[in-house]
């Protein structure tokens, strides 16, 4: 009976990713945040009565289940996957606005929310604060994916991304701090607050030194070793073990795999990894987290119909605006001393501060006997399904009025250029074939074929002068030819060897030589 209920779980979980990678494909296929398209099919799934999919559906939102796959399962890999590929110097460059977002606005949302909830819902103070938990984490998850899928101004998605990592790690803090020790601090009065003061810095130190002292010790491991295989391994338990580990004497997960995740994916590539090490690592996790997030956002959408909202939407609209509100002030105020950072941008971190699988992963993780469970289960899983969809299919048009993702300089033209080469070439071409099935003479088509060849000329005199205005479009292009003479070169290799012209070894040694130039190519571009 075990081995049927294993097997069965297997057959669920294979059934669900099937459904959530046909989903995914659609939507990147018709360039929409595949985030967005499994929430709501989820939700669609989760309302309309498929028998063959109840099953799955009983399954995925049993709170525990849902649960452990969030946070024990993907969770890690989603965090450390972010972190790994961020590097240091960027997040150096802009810790101002980071650190203002991910622990000012943080702290400063998590108040606002709080008093607001005790003043305008009358909710007691430990479910007020630990609604303003939930609502003060910006889902790393949910930003990060839609971020990279409609594309947007590199620093600004650095900041972003370092914002939703590194106030991940805070608001679980906090939510936990509310959830499980907020009415003996207060029974506590000042030296309450001191406890919790001691707790805070406790949980998040903890997070750090293990982190800390895990990453570098796994970097200097893999300094040892140059065998990508291994190295993926070392990664998975890096990630893991930080994250159970710092849960285990009770600190702060979150924050351990984030730190050992940025230790690993910059001294430890430096001093341990050659580029082919680390183009292996950053694929895997990239296919991971791809698999994770198709996972984690259909999750969401089933999960969030197993509420009912009768009677509840004077209080889940009140609940929206407030946590929007203290959005809108936590950002624009937290990021109000820091310069060179235009406002457009600001507008794009208030409204890109997505709520998502984190908060509702949270909250199932109650005890079941917490005052205002229901209330904050009602509220926070509506807040997430206005975030993820209606602020998350807004999030493109946004960008677009401010003028965010516009391309650089000279592009616009270039494609045009581009568009109208290929259309004289196609056409030269064609003429060339009816001339030769037709035998229609050379003197006939003559005049046809100059008329296109001059055309031809002059677009190519017109792209020459754009290259010398715009440096950098020039160099792009050269890049991109760099990239596909190396893929060529890859792929003849592979071809030797498949004939049995050349040995394994030899090809293995020309593909890592290969690769390592793919690698520098793109770290130089």
């Amino acid at each position: 009976m075990h081995d049927l209920d294993i097997h069965h779980i297997f057959e669920l979980g294979l059934i669900l990713v099937m459904i959530a990678a046909g989903i995914t494909a659609i939507a990147k296929k018709l360039k929409q945040p595949y985030p967005i398209a499994l929430v709501i099919v989820g939700t669609i799934i989760g309302l309309v009565n498929i028998p063959a999919l109840e099953s799955l559906k009983d399954f995925i939102t049993e709170g525990e289940v849902f649960n452990f796959v969030i946070i024990t399962l993907f969770l890690p890999a989603l965090l450390g996957e972010a972190a790994l590929k961020l590097p240091y110097s960027h997040l150096k460059e802009n810790k101002e606005p980071i650190l203002a977002l991910a622990f000012g606005a943080t702290l400063l949302s998590f108040l606002i929310v709080g008093f607001s909830t005790i003043w305008l819902l009358d909710f007691s103070i430990p479910t007020a604060f630990v609604f303003a938990a939930l609502m003060s984490a910006t889902d790393p998850v949910s930003v990060i994916s839609i971020f990279k899928s409609v594309g947007v101004n590199k620093r600004l998605a650095i900041v972003i991304e370092g914002e939703s990592l590194f106030n991940d790690g805070l608001a679980v803090v906090l939510f936990k701090i509310s959830a499980f020790y907020l009415l003996t601090y207060i029974d506590l009065g000042v030296v309450g607050a001191g406890y919790g003061l001691w707790e805070f810095i406790k949980v998040i130190s903890l997070g750090l030194i293990i982190g800390g002292v895990l990453g570098y010790g796994f970097s200097k491991l893999t300094s040892y070793f140059d065998d990508y295989p291994l190295e993926i391994i070392f990664s998975i338990i890096l990630f893991y073990g930080s994250f159970i580990l710092a849960e285990a004497v009770h600190a702060s997960g979150v924050i351990a795999v984030v730190v050992a995740a940025l230790i690993f994916g910059n001294y430890g590539a430096r001093i341990g990894m050659s580029p082919t090490t680390k183009l292996n690592i950053n694929n895997f996790w990239e296919v991971t987290a791809l698999l994770a997030n198709s996972i984690v956002f259909l999750m969401v959408g089933l999960e969030i119909t197993r509420i009912t909202l009768t009677d509840k939407w004077g209080y889940i609209f009140l609940a929206i605006l407030i946590v929007l509100i203290a959005r809108s002030i936590s950002v624009y105020t937290s990021l109000l001393f820091t310069k060179n950072f235009p406002t457009s941008w600001k507008h794009v971190i208030n409204w890109g501060g997505l709520k998502g699988s984190l908060s509702i992963a949270l909250v199932l993780s109650l005890p079941r006997d917490f005052t205002g469970r229901e209330e904050i289960l009602i509220i926070a899983f509506s807040v997430v399904l206005f975030s993820l969809v209606f602020q998350g299919l807004s999030i493109k048009p946004l960008l677009s009025i401010l003028g965010i993702n516009k391309k650089e300089e000279g592009f616009k033209e270039y494609e045009e250029l581009i568009a109208r080469g290929h259309r004289f070439e196609t056409a030269l071409k064609e003429i060339h074939t009816v001339s030769r099935n037709l035998f229609i003479t050379e003197t006939v088509a003559k005049d046809v074929i100059n008329q296109y060849e001059q055309d031809l000329s002059v677009l190519h005199n017109k792209i020459e002068k754009l290259f010398e205005k715009y440096p950098s479009l020039k160099e792009k292009q050269q890049s991109i030819l760099q990239k596909h003479a190396l893929y060529a070169q890859h792929e003849a290799i592979e071809k030797l060897n498949k004939e049995d012209i050349i040995s394994n070894e030899v090809a293995e040694h020309e593909h890592n030589q290969i690769t390592d130039k793919i690698v520098n190519l793109e770290e130089l571009h």
